[in-house]
């Protein structure tokens, strides 16, 4: 018998991790981009770019109060698991006017987290519609200038989604609505975005050293 878990120690995990990392490979390939040139941020002074960010980009409008409970399943299901990530970020944009509701919901969320990827940008309604636009979804905002659907922008400022999703079609958002949306998708497309910018560092890397 020990001489059969040595055998299997040896040989067959071996095989079996490869295999298991051979899949994960296959399964981890390019999300395709769906929309390019998205309009960049004009946040100045803070100087938060879409540009060299993996961004989650939502669209609050005037609607905070409204759209509490769904920045907390985005908080609890995407943002805590990737945020230590470097270049992660999640971008809310905001309808001028509502820094008090902001900065109120930051104070409870930092209650148990850390919110330091969390960023809102204040702007015009116009700004607002205009950044939106440029996704060129089949999604729209309501009269609050609000979506309930979050995005993700990779660092060229592309929108990636799903292509072939066996729900929808052409996936372009991810509903924060439901917490099923979030764990059963978004989680596993974040995770694609992710490995795809590790590999082409880790071959830029490789390059470099030889």
């Amino acid at each position: 018998m020990k001489k059969v878990f040595v055998l299997v120690v040896l040989f067959v995990l071996p095989i079996v991790a490869y295999l298991f990392f051979a899949s994960g490979v296959y399964n981890f390939g390019k999300l395709p981009i769906l929309t390019t040139e998205i309009t960049e941020i004009d946040s100045n002074p803070n100087a938060i770019k879409l540009t060299n960010n993996i961004t989650i980009l939502g669209f609050l409008g005037s609607n905070i109060e409204g759209r509490e409970g769904n920045l907390f399943n985005l908080n609890q299901k995407i943002y805590k698991r990737f945020y230590e990530f470097k270049d992660f970020q999640i971008v809310m944009l905001v309808e001028e006017g509502k820094q008090a509701e902001i900065e109120e919901f930051k104070k409870e969320l930092g209650t148990f987290t850390d919110i330091s990827k969390w960023r809102f940008i204040f702007t015009s309604k116009e700004e607002i519609n205009q950044t939106f636009k440029s996704l060129n979804t089949n999604l729209k905002l309501d009269e609050k200038h609000s979506s309930p659907y979050v995005f993700i922008i990779d660092k060229e400022r592309g929108l990636r989604g799903r292509d072939n999703d066996d729900d929808e079609g052409v996936k372009y958002g991810f509903n924060t609505s439901s917490v099923a949306d979030l764990n059963n998708k978004m989680v596993d497309d974040v995770k694609i975005i992710l490995a795809e910018y590790r590999l082409a560092l880790k071959k830029n890397n490789a390059s470099r050293s030889k």
